[in-house]
């Protein structure tokens, strides 16, 4: 293993300058243009007045690592870094962020050296170096600098390992924009067969969600995480309109417990309650898996009935900006929380075409969905 302080040598600090008012100023990379993925988003790239002298080591050059020394939250970390491919000597980087740039290129592959970066990051590995104060993460960057261990193979078994690493990633790309037009043609079916919910242009009975509810409840308030206990829903599975089981939460429960929480097929789930209200009203249905699911009580389970709505449709409707809307409007917030009550989701004015056109949709989206997991196998 190899300290980066070693690959590296400190972090160089960024320029902010001044506000620039003729738009003839520097281009300088902030977080905002960091992304999840590791590569710079250029949209909305400011320019800035900096008349400070010696800096040209600071202009960024294709293969430096930048990395966010201040920023992210308590869900994710602060330390996200990305890698620039751009033009040598055009962009600077901002005081938030810190300049990371190989040494010897004859030893150290750039790339491979950001894969390091960002794959530690990827398991929270730099919370270790947080530092808190006044609702700021910062990263004790030195400190990480002078700790971190990358680790050592020659040159040519990091290059290779960068280039299955770049390829991996190409697939993931693609496979994100097979997805998103998968996602864009339910949408368009979803307008063809009931028209603009909002505008509501084929004249469709309107009406409150609390007419066609059979049954609501919010789920347990019990925590926990046992290895052989049972699947309890968290708010992280609950995404907009799919459920996410790729790290399910297990809990040991009773037999009490498992009678009243637990989900049946079809049941409609509602994201109630969170500190971030973009995450208050995320809704998608059930769908029976093999094994029992049940929900904690950031959830709340609805039951609709089955001859007025059916739950594909619902999340379809509830997932659109029209159902957004509604959705929104009915959240409260007290003490820092953000929520939507039982009463407030039946407020939800909902478009009621007929069953079997709503049914016609399911089945639409059903064989969408057969494609895209036929595509990702």
């Amino acid at each position: 293993m190899a300290k980066l302080i070693e690959i590296t040598g400190k972090a160089l600090s960024g320029e902010w300058g001044t506000d620039d008012e003729t738009g003839d100023g520097i281009p300088v990379l902030r977080t905002t243009n960091f992304t999840n993925e590791g590569v710079v988003n250029y949209n909305d790239v400011v320019t800035r007045t900096i008349t400070k002298k010696n800096i040209s080591e600071k202009y960024l050059q294709p293969g430096d690592i930048i990395i966010e020394k201040s920023g992210g939250s308590d869900k994710y970390p602060v330390g996200r870094v990305i890698f620039f491919d751009g033009p040598k000597d055009t962009y600077l980087f901002n005081n938030f962020t810190g300049l990371l740039r190989v040494k010897d290129r004859t030893v150290w592959n750039p790339r491979y050296v950001f894969y390091s970066l960002f794959s530690n990051y990827r398991r929270g590995g730099t919370r270790a170096f947080e530092n808190k104060t006044t609702g700021l993460h910062n990263l004790k960057t030195d400190d990480y600098v002078c700790r971190y261990d990358v680790r050592e193979v020659d040159i040519k078994s990091q290059t290779d390992i960068c280039e299955r690493l770049d390829k991996l990633y190409d697939v993931i790309k693609l496979r994100e924009q097979q997805i998103s037009k998968l996602d864009t043609l339910i949408k368009a079916r979803f307008v063809e067969l009931f028209g603009d919910p909002e505008i509501n242009p084929m004249g469709w009975d309107k009406q409150p969600l609390s007419k066609v509810i059979e049954t609501a409840n919010n789920g347990m308030a019990r925590r926990g995480n046992d290895v052989d206990g049972n699947i309890v829903m968290r708010l992280v599975e609950l995404q907009d309109g799919y459920i996410d089981y790729s790290n399910p939460n297990r809990i040991l429960l009773k037999e009490n417990e498992k009678k009243r929480y637990l989900l049946r097929d079809k049941d409609f789930l509602f994201a109630r309650v969170n500190g971030n209200p973009d995450n208050v009203g995320r809704c998608a249905v059930f769908h029976d898996i093999g094994e029992p699911v049940y929900h904690n009580d950031h959830i709340i389970r609805v039951h609709f009935n089955e001859e007025k709505i059916d739950g594909t449709f619902a999340s379809a409707l509830f997932n659109s900006e029209y159902g957004k809307r509604q959705l929104k409007s009915q959240i409260k917030t007290s003490a820092g929380q953000y929520t939507v009550s039982q009463d407030g989701i039946g407020a939800i004015i909902s478009i009621l075409p007929p069953l079997e056109l709503q049914e016609q949709f399911a089945n639409f989206v059903k064989q969408v969905d057969k494609s895209r997991f036929a595509d990702a196998a």
